[in-house]
């Protein structure tokens, strides 16, 4: 009796020791067989690497002594590029990406790889949203407006004033040394957006203006630069001689405040002319050019000894 309840427990226990067994042969099958595919992957990729390298090395190592030649006696600024400006632009290139995801949600097909759901939501305003700004806040929107613009104008349009691009897209600006009202936004279509239509709308984009904000911005961005170039001083607006001046030399007063051209030393000839005794606010109707007239020796350049001659 006791042999035959014994039966089938060895029975029971064969078969467990059995099952363990068989699960241990296949999940070392398994392993093994993930192993040898995981070795022969790395190696067929060591291998096509290896081979590209080959194939490329000589490419990349010419590059190299290319460099390394034009920099020679000045590994410096070589150091300098490799080891702060490529690692900032992939870091400002990325975060720049990221930065129009967080403040607008788009493009969607990245936004929808938010983490945390309901945390750092767009927090650009509805430009058309029912409360209008309140007056003050509008200041303070309109200095932070005309500061971004400075500082982008300045720099864009002193950029574009490098022979390479000025040659191919900003001389067509600079076909008028003496500019008229119209030509302000006359202008290669890549200057337009980078130097014409970036500084004004950097600003409000930043802080999510309001419509009306951005409404009387962008009309007083277009006045302003209209009088800049309208090619006159009229009474009780903003002086343009700034930016003739600039048309006339092409190598003076680049911004537009001048604040900039002051720290950089841009206006240091502009300063001595009577351009910039003109540059004020005109309070009365005589014209500048009347009661602060031109040197002599310049209107002789301008008209000719023999129309300054007195009449017999």
């Amino acid at each position: 009796m006791t042999g035959d309840m014994e039966s089938p427990r060895r029975h029971e226990k064969s078969n467990q020791e059995g099952h363990i067994w068989g699960s241990m042969r296949r999940t070392a099958l398994i392993l093994g067989s993930g192993l040898l595919l995981s070795v022969a992957f790395w190696n067929s990729v060591t291998w096509h690497l290896q081979r590209f390298w080959g194939a490329s090395g000589y490419f990349w190592q010419t590059q190299w002594e290319k460099l390394l030649s034009t920099f020679e006696g000045n590994e410096w600024i070589l150091f300098f590029i490799g080891a702060a400006l490529v690692p900032a632009l992939c870091f400002w290139g990325f975060n720049g990406l990221l930065l129009v995801v967080d403040t607008t949600g788009k493009p969607t097909f990245i936004s929808r790889y938010r983490i945390q759901l309901g945390k750092n939501e767009p927090w650009r305003r509805d430009p058309c949203c029912q409360e209008l700004p309140t007056f003050h806040w509008f200041l303070v929107e309109l200095a932070f407006f005309t500061l971004v613009e400075e500082i982008l104008f300045y720099y864009s349009h002193r950029l574009l004033h490098h022979p390479t691009l000025y040659k191919k897209i900003h001389k067509k600006h600079h076909e008028w040394t003496a500019p008229i009202g119209v030509i302000s936004i006359y202008a290669h279509p890549i200057e337009h957006v980078v130097s014409n239509m970036l500084p004004v709308m950097v600003g409000p984009l930043a802080m999510g203006s309001h419509l009306s904000s951005i409404t009387v911005w962008l009309s007083l961005a277009l006045i302003i630069t209209t009088i800049s170039h309208c090619g006159y001083h009229l009474p009780f607006l903003p002086s343009p001689e700034f930016h003739d001046y600039h048309h006339l030399k092409f190598n003076q007063c680049y911004g537009v405040l001048g604040v900039l051209d002051h720290l950089h030393g841009t206006d240091i000839i502009f300063k001595q002319t009577k351009a910039y005794e003109r540059h004020v606010l005109l309070l009365g109707f005589t014209p500048l050019s009347e009661s602060i007239p031109d040197p002599p020796k310049k209107m002789e350049n301008l008209l000719g000894p023999s129309q300054l001659l007195p009449h017999k």
